[in-house]
């Protein structure tokens, strides 16, 4: 191979590497907001579910005061 062309190969396996750092970066700030999804879609799910129950059984009834 020529020298030339070493030089050329050597360049792109540069641009290769950095395009691969950049879309690692993008893969893991993905991952973050997956999770914090996952999290908020966990949290919103046992907030249905408790609401849910409450309606069910419900402990406090929402009655007017005898004063009215």
């Amino acid at each position: 191979m020529s020298e030339e062309r070493i030089i050329e190969l050597e360049i792109k396996q540069a641009y290769q590497e950095d395009l691969l750092q950049a879309l690692n970066n993008v893969v893991a700030e993905q991952q973050k907001q997956i999770s914090k999804l996952e999290e908020t879609c966990k949290l919103l799910h046992d907030k249905i579910k408790s609401l849910a129950q409450a309606e069910r059984n419900p402990e406090i009834v929402d009655e007017r005061p005898p004063h009215y």
